[in-house]
């Protein structure tokens, strides 16, 4: 595989360097039938939280604030497959195979900020699933819409705000190891393995995030489905509890189908270094793709009104 002696220039500055994406090592001969599936789940992901927009936007009687919310939802994982679809397809494709430094840490910058900001979402979510079911007799004067409002710009300032010290200090390190990331996209603790540079306030700044919100919201949902299923277990009809229960069935897969991935690319990047390639790929791509894939099927299949409204709205195209 060609190397450009920028990239392999010991010392050489962070302002000229590039770095190479890494696809499915030693599987270029089947980058085009790899591109088949990747295109169409990229495809899917935009088509799919597209729609759950265009539902929630156009449907008045979802004007609410858990489909609020859940529009949050469909818009931050829209933006994630926006954010990583140049590179990832742009290697399969065979358009490009190096990055810049500046692009890196823009990819970089919207890759974990809108992770942070799904983590938040879904804590949101978790807070209204609460309220529904253990306050409802409030729940349209907690949730106000000037109240959601609120809600979302501090979401968006707690996602991307205090991860930018640790991206824009990225700008002045020294990259002089092997310019060849793991992923097909740009990842902080990537680019922190390649510095020559003194990285520790980017390695403690960063654990301290994950724990202040990743690990914190994950805390926090438990907790409030621990206030919910006791709720939910003091109602005494079984049908009661049966359907309060199929409201946060929701919520909870994507709770899963978000936290498994990144933690399984946290503990692969962490403990994983004598594991293949390919598999650090394949889960990057898992953690990248498949919460904004699944979520809006998730919501489609089990979420009535947004079913039949989708189910609607096909009858009027076919027709």
């Amino acid at each position: 595989m060609y190397l450009s002696s920028r990239m392999i220039t010991s010392g050489s500055p962070s302002t000229n360097s590039s770095f190479l994406l890494t696809g499915f090592s030693g599987m270029e001969q089947q980058y085009p039938w790899f591109s088949i599936p990747f295109s169409s789940i990229y495809a899917m992901v935009l088509l799919g939280n597209c729609m759950i927009l265009h539902v929630i936007w156009t449907e008045p009687s979802l004007h609410q604030p858990m489909f609020y919310f859940l529009a949050m939802l469909a818009l931050t994982d829209l933006c994630m497959g926006l954010s990583t679809v140049y590179t990832v397809l742009g290697i399969l494709w065979g358009l490009i195979q190096e990055i810049s430094l500046d692009s890196c840490i823009a990819q970089s910058y919207f890759i974990h900020g809108l992770s942070f900001m799904e983590s938040s979402v879904l804590l949101t979510m978790a807070f209204d699933r609460y309220i529904a079911i253990c306050n409802p007799l409030r729940y349209s004067s907690i949730l106000t819409n000037s109240r959601i409002i609120k809600i979302g710009l501090t979401i968006i300032g707690r996602s991307f705000f205090f991860i930018t010290p640790p991206i824009i200090h990225l700008k002045f390190f020294h990259y002089c190891r092997f310019h060849i990331l793991s992923h097909s996209f740009c990842l902080h603790q990537d680019l922190l393995r390649l510095a020559c540079s003194d990285i520790r306030f980017n390695s403690y700044y960063a654990l301290m995030l994950v724990i202040c919100t990743l690990l914190l919201d994950a805390i926090l949902i438990l907790f409030s489905y621990i206030l919910i299923l006791k709720s939910v277990l003091a109602v005494a009809s079984q049908e009661e509890r049966h359907k309060l229960f199929h409201t946060c069935i929701s919520h909870i897969c994507a709770v899963l189908i978000f936290y498994i991935p990144i933690i399984s690319l946290t503990m692969v990047h962490r403990f994983g270094k004598h594991i293949s390639p390919v598999t650090h790929v394949l889960i990057g791509n898992i953690y990248i793709l498949f919460p904004p894939l699944m979520n809006p099927i998730i919501y489609s299949v089990k979420t009535q009104q947004i079913r039949a409204r989708m189910l609607r709205l096909f009858s009027l195209k076919r027709y």
